[in-house]
């Protein structure tokens, strides 16, 4: 069973007849910023006592704010747009629903846009780039899992192919291999037994990744490396899941991608040269048992 919206969830718990236009996808991205900025905040102030980020003591939860703001708004034009350009004959036939419509957002457009336009933010103010991204990366993977779950709940499409029910375990819960999404907020209906429930997948495995980031926040070698990992291991996880979700695929060289796999493989690449540079050493295996 999928909610459209907030009042959707709350009637079928309590028993309820509210209906207000709260959409359910948009109040897990506005709790995703929330947990977002306060494990920034925490971060932020551990690195100032560290001395990596001397001079926020006095307006440190301003400049997360503000920082925030910030990356939201152009991570929402940068989402929009990846998707536009992912289906170009939308934007032909309908540019302004194409454009303006509540659907159809691209989060790796959203990360990119939010980077980049904080980065920007950070440099005019003179706020040390690297520590603040060891000081995010945390935060992102957990907002980034948290957003799934909207995804999961609200059935806004970004579901898998058709499951194999062939290949279940059978200790396995059916839920967890099939859904159908009844109610999704795009109206589709799916056949039984249903398509694999991918939103769900990359919220625990945001979790899982945000829990590993989390504890070895404090081991890190150098300035960076936490920053890099993230880029490293959220990557892969976006690899993985794109084997088993419907997306459109681009042909180049004799390979077939998705635009996240394209995305992805290029954050790996980026993640692993930048842990490397660090870490001054060539055997991966060994630089990330430092982390164990």
């Amino acid at each position: 069973m999928s909610y459209t919206y907030l009042t959707d969830l709350i009637n079928e718990l309590f028993g309820t007849d509210i209906h207000l236009p709260i959409a359910m996808f948009g109040t897990f991205v506005g709790l995703a910023i929330i947990v977002a900025v306060y494990l920034v905040q925490r971060e932020v102030q551990r690195f100032v006592k560290l001395g990596l980020l001397s001079g926020l003591k006095a307006n440190s939860a301003k400049l997360i704010g503000d920082l925030a703001m910030v990356a939201v708004l152009f991570g929402v034009m940068g989402a929009k747009l990846f998707d536009v350009i992912e289906r170009p004959a939308d934007l032909f036939n309908d540019p302004i629903d194409a454009i303006f419509s509540s659907g159809g957002f691209s989060i790796y457009g959203g990360l990119i846009f939010g980077f980049l336009a904080g980065v920007i933010f950070l440099k005019k103010r003179s706020i040390p780039i690297v520590p603040m991204l060891d000081a995010v990366a945390p935060a992102l993977i957990l907002s980034y899992g948290i957003g799934r779950l909207g995804c999961q709940i609200s059935g806004d499409g970004d579901w898998g192919v058709a499951a194999d029910m062939s290949l279940k375990p059978e200790w396995l819960p059916e839920w967890f291999w099939a859904q159908t999404y009844e109610n999704n907020a795009l109206g589709v209906v799916i056949n039984s037994p249903g398509v694999y429930p991918t939103p769900l997948y990359e919220a625990l495995m945001s979790f899982c990744i945000f829990i590993f980031l989390w504890s070895v926040r404090k081991r890190q070698q150098a300035v960076g490396q936490l920053f890099f990992i993230y880029l490293i291991l959220s990557g892969l996880e976006r690899i993985l899941i794109e084997k088993i979700r419907i997306n459109q695929e681009y042909s180049f060289w004799g390979i077939n991608a998705t635009q996240a796999e394209i995305i992805s493989v290029f954050l790996v690449a980026s993640g692993l040269i930048g842990f490397l540079k660090l870490s001054k050493s060539r055997y991966i295996p060994k630089l990330f048992f430092r982390y164990l």
